[in-house]
């Protein structure tokens, strides 16, 4: 079975699509894949921050060293920096 990789599509890319479905009325559907670009190559520096239920599970892998980062927004929703 052949193995499939994916890479982060650049802004640019992104917006173009959008401009041509938005002036030729193309109906798109949107998902979400929690973490997909975390499998992509990088050769910067990533900063992002985790919302929710995402936070509280990555901190359960190392309440130690994540508890520290985490903290509660207006709503009382844990993020991680």
């Amino acid at each position: 079975m052949a193995k499939i990789s994916l890479t982060t599509e650049s802004l640019e890319a992104m917006m173009m699509t959008s401009a041509i479905d938005s002036k030729e009325v193309i109906y798109v559907a949107l998902t979400d894949i929690q973490g997909a670009f975390l499998q992509t190559d990088m050769d910067e520096d990533v900063h992002m921050i985790l919302e929710g239920k995402i936070a509280k599970l990555i901190m359960k892998l190392e309440p130690k060293l994540y508890r520290k980062y985490v903290w509660k927004n207006n709503n009382g929703m844990p993020m991680l920096y």
